[in-house]
This record gives C-alpha cells, sequence and structure tokens, in this order.
C-alpha cells in the first residue's frame, strides 16, 4: 500500500528539472534548471528486518525502510537483502516513475566511492533498481550516516535523494520482526498518511472557499 501512495509525487519530481519553455519577448529572463538534491524524512519509526525461508532450508531477510519529501509524501524505499551463510548481498531501491533509466544510478555511501547501479522493471508506481554489495560495501552500509542514491530525470538533470542510514546497522544486524507486527506497522503508516492528506486537502480547500472571487470585465 505504501507504494501506491509514491503516485502522488512523481509527477512533480520527474518534471522538477526539465528545461523550462521559452519566455515571452521582454520578459525577464529566468534561472537556469539544473541538477536537484533532495534530503528525503524516514517515513517508518524505524527500519524493518523481516526474514524467510525458502524449500531448501535457507533463510532470506530483507532489512527495509521507506523515505519521503514530507511526512504525506513517500518519494522511494530501500531494501538490503541477504541470504544466511552467503557473502553476496544487494540494496534494491523503489524509485518513482518518470526517471531515465539507461543511464542507470548510483548509491554512494558518505563520502565513499560511488556504486554503479541498474534498473530491473517497472511498475505504474515506482521502477526497482540494484545494486550489488560487497562485504566491504555492507560495512559502509552499517557505519555510515547517509547514502545519496543519483540518477536523471526526464530532462536529462541529475536528481540526488540523500537517504538517512544511521540506524541501520543496528536494524540488519538484530533480530527479525514478527511477520504480524510488521502487518500492523504498515497499516497504521497508511492510516496516518491517509489522515495527513485528508487534512492538506481541507486546508487547500479552505483557502480556495476563502480567495476573492474575480472581478468582471467592465462591459464596452
Amino acid at each position: 500500500m505504501m507504494a501506491a501512495s509514491m503516485m502522488s509525487a512523481d509527477a512533480a519530481l520527474a518534471q522538477s528539472a526539465k528545461p523550462a519553455a521559452p519566455a515571452p519577448a521582454g520578459s525577464p529572463p529566468q534561472p537556469q534548471q539544473g541538477p536537484v538534491k533532495l534530503d528525503l524524512i524516514a517515513l517508518d519509526a524505524s527500519w524493518t528486518k523481516a526474514c524467510s525461508k525458502d524449500p531448501s532450508g535457507k533463510e532470506f531477510c530483507a532489512t527495509t525502510r521507506f523515505f519521503g519529501q514530507t511526512a504525506s509524501q513517500p518519494t522511494l524505499s530501500v531494501a538490503v537483502y541477504a541470504v544466511t551463510g552467503e557473502d553476496k548481498r544487494f540494496a534494491r531501491f523503489l524509485l518513482p516513475v518518470g526517471l531515465l533509466l539507461r543511464p542507470g544510478f548510483r548509491l554512494t555511501i558518505d563520502k565513499g566511492d560511488p556504486l554503479d547501479g541498474h534498473y530491473v522493471v517497472c511498475f505504474p508506481n515506482g521502477c526497482f533498481g540494484e545494486v550489488e554489495l560487497s562485504g566491504a560495501n555492507l560495512n559502509a552500509l552499517k557505519k555510515g550516516s547517509t547514502a545519496s542514491i543519483a540518477t536523471r530525470n526526464s530532462g536529462n538533470f541529475e536528481v540526488t535523494f540523500n537517504v538517512p542510514i544511521k540506524d541501520f546497522g543496528a536494524a540488519f544486524d538484530g533480530p527479525a520482526v514478527d511477520p504480524k507486527v510488521i502487518e500492523q506497522q504498515n497499516a497504521e503508516l497508511q492510516k496516518q498518511l491517509e489522515e495527513k492528506a485528508r487534512q492538506q486537502r481541507e486546508q487547500l480547500e479552505k483557502q480556495q472557499s476563502a480567495a476573492p472571487a474575480p472581478t468582471p470585465a467592465a462591459k464596452p
């Protein structure tokens, strides 16, 4: 349900750095469009670690969190996957639609070297991208404070999402959360988002109703 809520932010994000239309003759110069940097906030109270086993007995775990531009505007999610007994790990990102797929994206942890990521599949509400993590990459993620995901929008300008990861390590190394608790948390978070969206909608309607009516044009 959270992923579906991301659609409201997609259009504005994709268009935010498109080249502006030419200004009419005689109008003041418009500011130059360029890269966009967004400092996101966590929407969940904490990272959520969920685990399951396949028929062979291998345990798969994902440590996940959603982030947004505001408390009621989901933008992306981050999930780090690991398999018990295997060194191979990867991070999966659910990014907004309206981004250029061919260049892929880059993941940078604090001031480390960027890691190349690629898009895997897109759905109406967002696109999944993945980055493989070495042991050193994972340790940097566990000890880091900020992860930056840089991609390009449909205007071919770079968009960088900065997300806080300070408490990721404790969740990744900690115990998995009961699936019933996860379901309850998701339902509660969705309820909060819907309530905030309702309040924003009512506030906008009040502002529109309070606006003075336009003065009718004088008849010739």
